[in-house]
């Protein structure tokens, strides 16, 4: 009985010691934790509401975010990415016009009254009212704004403002806490936090932001608000979220402030941002592309296409190279060569390393301003051509007409007419790309393209550059025994 009663008491005994041990670790836990209290008294008066009204005739449409009167449709929105555009209200009654609003934060820069938001915060805006901590309104001009960025500066007639303090988002270590204040469905200075889950995203048709994700809650409202680091300093702005349903998914993604500042900079100096172009389009180095191209590992951003007149051209720079530092930076994919080459100088000459044929090269480039406007077509008209099945493969495709040739601005190539199951369709392809390379070569019609397959080695991936829509895009085509 003393036995069993012993026993018993130690493992009462061992039970009360992990309690006591797994309750001090907690508390410990809890001491840990950041607290945000100073950091939110010291940011709040520098965040301010923005509002903004559009007037719409009535054959005009709302914001495809939005269904009649503002109200959001029950359906859940596919887009990938989206603008916080806020609640929009308006009646049109009667009226010939009715008043479209939208909703966002911002904060100001300056003692004077310079304020940053986001460009589609007050896109096409008639009248933009910033609203202070202290409740004080003003109607704001609107002296710049970038698209590209997605950066707006305002200005209002007010002196001796709370002004926020600017820090480096460079320093910024992943897994660090950030906290962002805004405005989110109108509830003003609603106060957020969470930790930055990476740097130097890109995002698809924002290739010249690097922007931070952070698992920060972000709704409609908050785009254009600050994200601060713990020492209550801005180290970008909240700007867009990932969601599948409109609503805050635990994915935010912010404009590192380096890259608003310079965009301020140029705002004020001459009213428009210049940013530099090399004229290339890109895609990334798969593991098998980086074997075709004889690589010991997939990095740097692959050249598809080298546009004509352009700094590239010029400099010598060709399709299939693969550039793997810019400038003296390391090129780690393809997604980090467009904020390197926008952030350079106009007229500037870098260095730029690439990989060619598997031998390293550098060329000099002189770095021009991006134009305005540098997508690229694909028109499929024409006359049609006979089809030829390339078996190896499993494709048909046609030569190319002069006046597809003319559309997609390339003398050579072939048409894809159809694509069956084999080592074409694994690879990717499809009924309408037009084949510009096989394994590094030109294609320049249906004979030599034959050849090129017949040539091609078993159980090694090659190349394939095609062009989709205007957008020139490798794959890597493997042919095995079985096929």
């Amino acid at each position: 009985m003393n036995k069993a009663w012993s026993i018993r008491h130690c493992l009462q005994h061992i039970m009360l010691v992990l309690f006591l041990t797994g309750s001090s670790s907690l508390w410990a836990a809890a001491r840990d934790l950041p607290d945000f209290t100073d950091l939110v008294e010291q940011a709040r008066a520098t965040v301010v509401n923005i509002s903004s009204t559009q007037k719409i005739s009535r054959g005009k449409q709302l914001s495809p975010f939005n269904g009649p009167h503002g109200q959001r449709p029950e359906a859940p929105f596919d887009d990938f990415f989206r603008r916080f555009f806020g609640d929009e209200y308006g009646d049109r009654g009667d009226n010939e016009e009715f008043y479209d609003k939208s909703l966002g934060s911002g904060f100001v820069i300056s003692e004077d009254g310079y304020v940053l938001t986001n460009n589609h915060v007050i896109k096409d805006a008639d009248e933009v009212i910033v609203k202070l901590s202290d409740k004080r309104e003003f109607v704001a001009e609107v002296v710049g704004f970038d698209k590209r960025s997605d950066v707006a500066l305002l200005k209002i007639d007010a002196e001796d403002l709370t002004v926020a303090k600017i820090g480096d988002s460079d320093k910024l270590k992943v897994g660090g806490w950030v906290l962002a204040i805004g405005s989110p469905f109108g509830f003003d200075y609603t106060v957020t936090a969470g930790i930055v889950s990476a740097k130097a995203r890109s995002l698809p048709n924002e290739n010249y932001v690097p922007f931070i994700q952070t698992d920060v809650a972000i709704n409609p409202g908050n785009s254009g608000g600050p994200l601060l680091n713990m020492e209550g300093e801005v180290i970008g702005i909240n700007s867009q979220i990932y969601s599948r349903t409109g609503g805050f998914m635990g994915l935010s993604f912010a404009i590192p402030i380096e890259v608003v500042m310079d965009v301020v900079d140029q705002l004020k100096s001459s009213g428009h941002v210049v940013r530099g172009w090399l004229g290339i389009l890109i895609q990334d180095v798969t593991r098998e592309l980086a074997e075709s191209f004889g690589m010991d590992k997939p990095i740097g951003a692959l050249v598809a296409r080298v546009l004509p007149d352009s700094p590239a051209e010029d400099a010598g720079i060709k399709v299939g190279d693969v550039i793997v530092n810019f400038n003296g930076k390391e090129v780690s994919s393809s997604s980090a060569l467009p904020p390197m080459v926008g952030s350079t100088k106009v007229d500037d000459r870098v260095k730029v390393k690439i990989i060619r044929e598997g031998k390293s090269k550098t060329i000099k480039v002189k770095i021009s301003e991006l134009p305005d406007d540098n997508d690229i077509k694909l028109a499929r008209n024409g006359d049609d051509t006979r089809d030829v099945r390339i078996k190896r493969i499993n494709i048909s495709v046609s030569n190319l007409t002069e006046n597809q040739k003319e559309a997609i601005e390339h003398k050579t190539g072939v048409l894809v007419e159809a694509v069956k199951p084999g080592p074409a369709s694994r690879a990717g392809v499809r009924r309408g790309d037009v084949v510009l390379k096989f394994n590094n070569k030109d294609v320049e019609d249906i004979k030599q393209f034959k050849k090129l397959v017949k040539d091609a080695p078993d159980g090694k991936s090659v190349s394939l550059l095609i062009l989709r829509r205007g957008s020139p895009i490798f794959l890597a085509l493997k042919i095995t025994e079985k096929d």
